[in-house]
């Protein structure tokens, strides 16, 4: 119990350099973007005094170093400031946009997750047999897939062709929720699909290097059926890497689908993102980055702290 205790504070602890250093590098990178946000607000017919008055509205006038500091007082209280284009205040605007790609991943390495643990599985257990082969061809090919691709095949195939999905749009959920799984089952196919071969992968290779240590021979020996050394000896210990790998997958994708966002026309935290940089928003693109590496840490630190249910060897580290 003490050293699980320590584990989960020494990761705790870790977190909070990481989020310091991620909040530096989002403010100073932002500010190397090309580009005056006065001058994109006012027009290029702006005069230099009206230029300069805005920029004194909105901080841009003041040094960098005391820019950050002033930022990173307000984040602390958590207010992001507000967004120079129209004015909203960032963290309810981010909050909004997150619940559609939070809903849309979510779902989508859910699904991937179980259907590739026992895809992994069986691929292990039957390695170099043609189910293995065809396992590992398809998850090779689903990764190689481009996922903006993959989406357009789909938006053509069951949208357009077919007509059965809608092809552009986006309705909440709160709304009409039979309406809103219509506009969200291709982006989370998509996504599903291109995880699906990523997990599968891990999968099978944690599932073989299991399956080649000597208590899976001494349960065989003891007459345990196949079935049974899969489920009980062989899943739980392959699964931890497998786990480590969904938590990377799952924090890359809660802030990396702006490309599946802008094919299917969701209005996610990715697109905002996108928008914010092309009008050189400073206060949304500094939020939206920032958000989604503290999301990154958040799962990721969620990831580390569960590791212990799946392989107690850890707490020892």
């Amino acid at each position: 119990m003490h050293a699980l205790s320590k584990y989960v504070a020494k990761r705790l602890l870790w977190t909070l350099p990481t989020l310091l250093l991620v909040a530096v590098m989002v403010f100073f990178l932002v500010r190397m973007i090309p580009g005056d946000p006065a001058q994109l607000i006012l027009g290029d017919n702006a005069s230099p005094e009206e230029l300069a008055n805005l920029r004194a509205n909105l901080g841009l006038d003041q040094p960098v170093p005391l820019q950050f500091v002033y930022w990173l007082g307000n984040m602390l209280r958590g207010d992001l400031g507000h967004s120079i284009s129209n004015g909203a205040a960032v963290l309810p605007l981010m909050l909004d946009r997150f619940q559609v790609s939070a809903t849309i991943v979510l779902v989508a390495v859910a699904l991937a997750t179980v259907i590739a643990v026992p895809a992994g599985l069986i691929a292990a257990w039957r390695q170099n047999e043609h189910v293995d082969v065809a396992i590992v061809a398809l998850s090779t090919l689903l990764m190689s897939v481009p996922s903006f691709w993959l989406g357009l095949v789909l938006l053509l195939v069951f949208g357009l062709k077919l007509g059965w999905l809608p092809v552009v749009g986006y309705v909440p959920f709160t709304e009409k929720p039979w309406t809103a799984i219509t506009y969200v089952i291709l982006p989370v196919v998509t996504l599903m699909l291109i995880e699906v071969g990523v997990l599968t992968r891990m999968m099978r290779a944690s599932a073989i290097e299991a399956l080649r240590l000597e208590y899976i021979m001494h349960a065989r020996a003891k007459g345990l059926s196949e079935r049974k050394i899969l489920l009980r000896h062989v899943l739980p210990n392959a699964f931890a890497p497998t786990w480590t790998m969904i938590g990377l997958v799952l924090g890359g994708l809660l802030g990396g689908i702006a490309v599946l966002e802008t094919v299917f026309t969701l209005p996610g935290l990715g697109r905002l993102l996108v928008d914010a940089i092309f009008a050189r928003d400073y206060p949304v693109v500094q939020g939206c980055l920032l958000f989604t590496a503290l999301i990154y840490v958040i799962v990721n630190l969620i990831v580390d702290l569960c590791y212990p249910l799946f392989d107690p060897r850890v707490t020892a580290s």
